[in-house]
Order: C-alpha cells, then sequence, then structure tokens
C-alpha cells in the first residue's frame, strides 16, 4: 500500500508519494534570485534556512497561474456587464429580466463562495467585493419591484444608486486584476519536497486529496507521453474515476 499526496494543476491530477513530503503550506512571497532556471520562481525561508521554489506548472509547461486568473476576472467582469446591461434595458423598456438577483447564483458569485484567502490584503479586497456585489444584486431586486409602481423613480434608482454600486464592484473587481499575484499566492499551495536530501518547494494549484492504494493499481504511461527532463513519472492511476498522473520524483533544475 502507497500513500499519496493528489495535487491539481489546471485541469490535470498528479500524486506524490507521500514519504517525500515534509509540509504543506499556503503560497507566500518570495525573493528573487538572478538568473535563475526559467522554471524557479525564487527562494523562501523555511525551517531556519532558505529554499528554492519550482512552479510546477512551467515544468509542465502550462499557463502561468496569473494568467488564468486574469481571463477569469475578464469573464466575470464581462458577465456582469452583461448584467448591468440587461437590468438597464428591463427598466428602461419594460422587458423581462432572465438575470439572477441572487448574487450567490451567477458566476462572481459562486466564484466569491469558492475562493479562500488567507492574506490580509486580499481578505480586505474580497470583504468589499463581497458587499457591492450583494448590494447590487439586492438593489437590482428592488429596483425591478419598484418600477411596477413607479418606472421614474426604479429608473432614478438605476441611474444613480445603481451606477454607483456597479461602479464599485467594478473597481474591486479591477483591484484583485492588479493585485493578481497577491490573489495567486493566496490560492496556490507549497509542497516541501525532499529528494534524497534536496529539499525544495513546489508550487501547485491546489491539494485535492491523499489517497492509499496498491502499486498494482498504477497503470504504465502511453510510450509517447512527453515526460520533462525534471520529472519522472511512474505511470498513471485511475481515482474514483479520474486519471492522476504518478510521479515517481521531481528533481530541481539548477
Amino acid at each position: 500500500m502507497t500513500d499519496l499526496i493528489v495535487f491539481t494543476v489546471g485541469e490535470n491530477r498528479y500524486a506524490m508519494n507521500i514519504e517525500n513530503v515534509q509540509r504543506i503550506i499556503e503560497s507566500t512571497n518570495l525573493t528573487n534570485i538572478p538568473n535563475a532556471h526559467e522554471y524557479v520562481d525564487g527562494m523562501m525561508s523555511y525551517e531556519g534556512g532558505v529554499i528554492k521554489v519550482l512552479n510546477f506548472r512551467k515544468l509542465i509547461h502550462m499557463t502561468t497561474y496569473e494568467s488564468e486568473l486574469h481571463k477569469l476576472f475578464h469573464t466575470l467582469k464581462q458577465g456582469h456587464v452583461e448584467w448591468m446591461e440587461s437590468l438597464t434595458k428591463s427598466l428602461e423598456t419594460g422587458s423581462d429580466f432572465t438575470k439572477t438577483l441572487d448574487s450567490h447564483a451567477c458566476e462572481l458569485g459562486k466564484w466569491i463562495d469558492s475562493f479562500t484567502a488567507y492574506d490580509d490584503k486580499v481578505v480586505e479586497i474580497l470583504n468589499r467585493l463581497i458587499d457591492y456585489h450583494k448590494q447590487l444584486h439586492t438593489t437590482g431586486g428592488i429596483a425591478l419591484e419598484l418600477y411596477k409602481e413607479d418606472k421614474q423613480k426604479a429608473l432614478n434608482m438605476l441611474y444613480v444608486d445603481m451606477n454607483n454600486i456597479y461602479q464599485h464592484t467594478m473597481g474591486a473587481l479591477d483591484t484583485f486584476v492588479q493585485e493578481l499575484d497577491l490573489v495567486a499566492n493566496s490560492l496556490q499551495k507549497l509542497i516541501i519536497y525532499d529528494n534524497d536530501a534536496d529539499l525544495f518547494a513546489i508550487k501547485v494549484d491546489s491539494i485535492e486529496d491523499i489517497a492509499h492504494v496498491e502499486e498494482s493499481a498504477f497503470i504504465a504511461s502511453s510510450s509517447d507521453q512527453e515526460v520533462n527532463s525534471f520529472l519522472d513519472l511512474d505511470g498513471v492511476l485511475d481515482l474514483r474515476g479520474f486519471l492522476v498522473n504518478v510521479i515517481k520524483s521531481v528533481k530541481l533544475p539548477n
């Protein structure tokens, strides 16, 4: 029986032997290393010493986590541009409003509910976004109800109150974009990895599980599977219907 730490990078799942893992910690701000290898993000203090941090996304040639966050925030912003346009049309023309008034049901709300922040600054930005986003949906519902009795008052609410709340909501999202590195650190995890006394950290998207499996469950990797010279795979594993790449070892580039 082998114990594996299962982690995610994008849509991909990987697992490594728990014997090679010292700890799993929150990501942190790093110190830059001049002329470091492209896969190394920097270095950090650890237990009285300094260790390097290997970016797993870079190791497997994936787009950066920050790039994916940038696309995500663009999509979330666009969703509320369309939400506001739809509400404006409904209040100006009397057409049905088909978007959600539940602040937890839209894509932004779902993301907020799934997001856990540990950095104080990120928490402050998040709380500001939560407040304005909730106000936006709540006030939208009030304006739609008011429209039934007094269209002009509903429009005044739209043009003044709603527009102000909307601008603050967009501003809070823009702040997330401006602090992408900070937000990424708040979301990602560091695996403190020991490879024959070569100690370093591996930055991954998230930790998913600890799996207890028989080595006989490993399936040999396809012969045409590309493996990075710093990453040695030991096959794949079908874990509850998901294919997981099992790591034999990870090497730190010089």
